[in-house]
């Protein structure tokens, strides 16, 4: 059991120092020797759990489905505003998340698996976005499908401009006024007025310190 728990520990400690390097440069300057060098444990311990580069951004991927928890909320649309927001908080605080973006974002020599995070995303929306529309939260002729695409790249853009220019630290601001020009497209308009387009005060702050471990 004490090896086990060793082992576990090993991996998530590979886990968190692979996230930060993503995080800081990308997949094709990150290196397995700077890994190891910040984590402190030996190669053999690395190819006991990950037999190289490329298996340790799959392992985050594949986690990425984790951050994208589906709020309690029977307006649908007011689900989806309260998921970016959420998602939006995550990625100013977790180094997981954030490496999981860029290697989404990025064009490098990692392929299929950096699709994961945009399939993923748009699925929870499109899933959110097709009982909205059951609820009679949308527009007429809105097609779920569609609008999830475009509300997830829209994020997508907003939250590339807001790490270059910001690091990050006005994108709560930046997803409010991405949904303030989106909602009368997507709703109908009686609804926009009781729709909540800023975050809750608990996920408007500035990034954290020490950041959790990857999962």
């Amino acid at each position: 059991m004490a090896q086990q728990e060793r082992g576990a520990r090993s991996r998530n400690l590979l886990l968190r120092v692979a996230a930060e390097v993503f995080d800081e440069r990308g997949f094709d300057s990150a290196s397995t020797t700077e890994i190891l060098e910040r984590s402190g444990l030996t190669r053999g311990a690395l190819y006991h759990h990950f037999p190289s580069k490329e298996a340790l951004a799959v392992a985050l991927l594949t986690a990425h489905r984790d951050f994208l928890r589906v709020p309690d909320q029977p307006t649908k649309v007011q689900a989806v505003i309260n998921l970016t927001h959420a998602y939006a908080h995550q990625l100013q605080t977790d180094p997981a998340l954030r490496a999981c973006v860029r290697l989404a974002v990025e064009q490098s020599s990692l392929r299929g698996p950096a699709a994961a995070p945009y399939q993923q995303a748009s699925g929870t929306v499109r899933e959110l976005l097709a009982k909205a529309k059951e609820q009679g939260e949308l527009l007429p002729g809105i097609d779920p499908v569609e609008a999830a695409e475009m509300i997830n790249g829209t994020f997508t853009g907003v939250q590339v401009m807001s790490r270059v220019q910001t690091g990050r630290k006005d994108l709560p601001q930046r997803v409010s006024t991405m949904w303030r020009f989106l909602l009368p497209g997507l709703v109908n308009p009686g609804m926009i007025a009781h729709l909540q387009t800023s975050p809750a005060p608990q996920q408007d702050n500035t990034p954290a310190r020490g950041a959790p471990a990857a999962r």
